[in-house]
Formats: structure tokens, sequence, C-alpha cells
């Protein structure tokens, strides 16, 4: 299955818009898993390589701490972790009144919206009624290459993932609300390299059976798309998750081109680290391709 993914991979190389990948598999049940780095299309290692993560920020954060302690979240907090809160996608949001830009919306029930907003809110809402800091609240089985993207270790490799104020982006988190606010957000923010992830999806299921939560979720069936802070497959035969997805499928995309998906049943799942960002964000072609092949690749082994 690796060599197969390595040939999508390199195969692609030319067509991609990133110098810098990371492939893994693994399986939450067994905690066995097994990958590669390719940098500049040479298939070969950097220690201590961060990827940006961008929007796979949000399960790791607030999936993490529905999944640690559910019972913060009351009926209009759940609304808001599923992005059926009525908030809107997104806005621009400045530094000194992002709090009062996110403040200003009654939540009230509404159809799926993902929304960068509500994460904002209901990090908002969360801190107020437990006095604490969601970064303390959320990083309980982060690894110490899983982090926020101000705590990056001094003079830190990272993938370049674009360009603001004509300038590089690399060390700084690509989400220009994020680094605007300049202080933890739940939906972007978290840097991680291939091992820290790794490490860290072990360890939540190691503290709080991710696994037999979500399973439970699909099981009740009373969530539309997103469960428990997670994305879910609506249709496997069409889904950047890989083709053939297995129905209990649940994970992430992240803007600079990051992935991670895992089956709840077998608990096999994988992750694509990438700065497909690097050059513009708006062609996402050849990325979806990739994507799909990859995991179409980690899920046909299941049969």
């Amino acid at each position: 299955m690796i060599n197969k993914a390595k040939k999508i991979l390199l195969d692609s190389w030319c067509d991609q818009d990133f110098d810098h990948a990371s492939f893994y598999v693994f399986n939450l049940r067994t905690f066995e898993s097994d990958g590669f780095e390719t940098h500049k299309g040479e298939q070969r290692e950097i220690p201590h390589f961060y990827y940006d993560l961008a929007s796979i920020t949000k399960p790791l954060t607030m999936g993490a701490l529905f999944s640690k302690s559910p019972e913060l979240f009351d009926t209009k907090l759940k609304l808001l972790l599923e992005h059926r809160g009525g908030l809107p996608r997104w806005a621009i949001l400045g530094r000194k009144s992002w709090q009062a830009t996110v403040g200003q919306y009654e939540i009230s029930k509404s159809g799926t919206d993902y929304s960068d907003l509500s994460m904002l809110r209901l990090m908002l809402e969360i801190e107020e009624k437990t006095g604490e800091k969601l970064k303390n609240l959320s990083s309980f089985y982060w690894d110490k290459e899983l982090l926020f993207w101000k705590d990056l270790p001094k003079n830190s490799i990272c993938a370049d993932t674009g360009f603001r104020k004509r300038a590089i982006i690399n060390g700084q988190v690509n989400d220009d609300n994020c680094f605007k606010i300049n202080q933890f957000c739940p939906h972007a923010g978290l840097f991680a390299t291939s091992q820290g992830l790794l490490k860290s999806l072990f360890n939540l299921e190691k503290k709080v059976s991710l696994l037999k939560q979500i399973e439970s979720g699909f099981s009740q069936r009373n969530h539309d798309r997103f469960l428990n802070g997670w994305d879910t497959v609506s249709d496997s035969s069409n889904t950047l998750a890989g083709i053939g997805a297995p129905k209990m499928t649940f994970g992430h995309l992240g803007f600079t081109g990051t992935s991670v998906w895992i089956d709840a049943e077998s608990g096999k799942g994988w992750f694509l680290l990438t700065n497909a960002t690097k050059k513009y964000w708006y062609n996402r072609k050849h990325l979806s391709l990739v994507r799909k092949d990859l995991g179409q690749v980690v899920w046909s082994s299941l049969h």
C-alpha cells in the first residue's frame, strides 16, 4: 500500500503546487503506522519539519474537547460545534474588534454552513463558561511537536504556505484572521510535524476512546454532516477522503493542503500534510485528485 501511495504522489509531483509532503497510514486500534516524506520531489526525512495544519485545528481543539468534556456543550454550543448555529461562514476580522464581531450574532438552529466564526464564537462561550483558556482545555493530548504557531521553537523548519504583504509566509499561520487576532484560535493555527500529528492522534484515542465515541455518533445518526467536531463523508463515490471511504469515515481538511481521515470501525486512517498554498490557493484540481487517489488506496486495503 505504501509503495502504491509513493507512486501516486511522486507521479503527480510535477502537477502539484506543493514542494513538501508527508503521507502516513495508521491504525488507532493497534497504534501501528507507516509512511514517508517527500521534500522537493525527493523521498527523504527532514527532522522536526513543521506543517501548518490550517482547519484541522478545529477537530484537534473543539472536537477533542467535546470528546473529553461533552458536558460543556449545551444545545446551542453543540450547534456551533456542528456549524449549524446560524453564524456567517467568514468575515474580515480586526485585532481589537473580532470578539465584538463574532459575539454579535444570535445562535439559532440552521442548516449546515461551514463557519470559522462558529469556532471563534464557541471558544468565547467555552472560555466564559469555564473561566479557562481553550488552549489549556484542548491541549491535554498534544505531542510536543503539535503546537500553536506562536509557540514554535526558535529557528523551526517549516513549509512555505504563501505570501502576506509580498513576504513569504513561513513559520507563521497562513490564515489572515488568526494572524491578526494574534492569539490562540480554534479555527486555525496549529502546526505539527508528521510524527507530532501521529502521536497526538494516538494519544487522543488512548485518553478519550475517540473511535468508540464516533461509532456511537454514527449509530445514533443524530448529526447532519459534522459529528462531534469532525467532518464526515456523505458520498463515498465522490469524496476527498478517497473513493470507497467506509460509511463511518470521519476527519477534516485543511486550507493549506492538509487532510486527515479515519474509519471509526476499523480504526484505520491516513493523513496527508502539504504546503499546497505556496504559490496560490484558488486552484485545487490536482490536490483534489491526489487526495482522492491516496485515500482510495488506503480504503481498498480494507477489503
